[in-house]
């Protein structure tokens, strides 16, 4: 019987409840000591969502839909690992040993590569591999069955809206900011950005679009730009009184999607006289599986485990 290939599933994380915000903060800020006042902030945006984040749940169907495109039996075992919260990717690692997985190929569960965000997943598999040698798959953003998944999901959200009202719907493209400092690195993040929303375009055909970065984090530096209520506020000054926001930097809904989009975007354009809605999350779309267990088996291939 062949030797098992592993699949570590990476996601950001999230708390499970309330009273887990504190101390996921803390995980995500290295430890440092976090205000009594942005915990509370934080606490209270979670409890808007249902108190608590989906996104393990989220994750964990993709995985189920990853094996299940992976086929061939049980050849390739996929172990689901969060970067700030539990299962931990070190977890997963173990899990994935423990089933006899040597090999594996890490697949983080964001599209656009970035040093502050992929090499911050992939140094920590690093640290806690163990016997377990890892292959990555460090960006996807131009993968045909994302870009199809998107497409899709887009053509879906404008059919919320009126046929006479479809045309003129502006889609408001979004991705989680990240530190300016980036640029000074020619870090590819933002052309990425830029490639994965012109390559749906070129498929939706004449739509009116902006692209806009969200979520910047509450610290000193500058953030990458322009924001989404910024391009919101200019899309409504120009006319539109209908907007679609697709949030291409995600893959799965969470704090950022259902808070930062659907209660306070939402609640900007309504105070503007404007409608927004937003897509469904590409989540475990067929074809963003089908594309992703492609490019698991071409990595495994290349590595010479296939």
């Amino acid at each position: 019987m062949a030797q098992p290939i592993g699949v570590l599933l990476m996601a950001y994380g999230g708390p499970n409840s309330l009273a887990e915000v504190e101390p996921y903060l803390l995980d995500v800020r290295g430890f440092r000591p976090t205000s009594p006042h942005v915990v509370e902030e934080v606490r209270a945006r979670y409890a808007a969502i249902g108190g608590r984040s989906p996104i393990l749940e989220g994750t964990q169907a993709q995985g189920r839909a990853l094996e299940a495109a992976l086929g061939n039996g049980n050849r390739f075992q996929v172990a689901v690992g969060m970067r700030h919260w539990q299962p931990r990717i070190g977890e997963a690692l173990t899990r994935l040993a423990a089933l006899g997985v040597t090999r594996a190929v890490g697949l983080v569960m964001a599209p656009h590569y970035s040093r502050m965000s992929i090499d911050l997943y992939l140094k920590l598999v690093e640290e806690k591999r163990g016997p377990v040698e890892v292959a990555p798959i460090r960006e996807w953003h131009l993968l045909p069955g994302y870009i199809e998944a998107l497409v899709d999901r887009v053509r879906a959200g404008l059919g919320q809206f009126s046929a006479e009202e479809r045309p003129q719907v502006p889609i408001l493209f979004t991705a989680h900011s990240l530190p300016r400092r980036i640029l000074e690195w020619q870090d590819p993040y933002p052309d990425q950005l830029q490639a994965t929303v012109a390559a749906v375009v070129d498929r939706l055909g004449a739509q009116p679009h902006r692209f806009a970065y969200q979520s910047a984090a509450m610290t000193p530096d500058p953030w990458l730009g322009p924001d989404a209520g910024t391009e919101l506020d200019a899309l409504v000054a120009a006319g539109s009184r209908n907007v679609l926001v697709a949030p291409v930097g995600f893959t799965c809904e969470h704090v950022e999607v259902l808070y930062d989009l659907d209660i306070e975007l939402r609640r900007r354009a309504e105070g503007l006289g404007a409608r927004l809605e937003r897509i469904e999350m590409v989540g475990h779309h067929p074809a963003m599986m089908a594309g992703l267990a492609d490019r698991v088996r071409g990595t495994a291939a290349e590595q010479g485990w296939l």
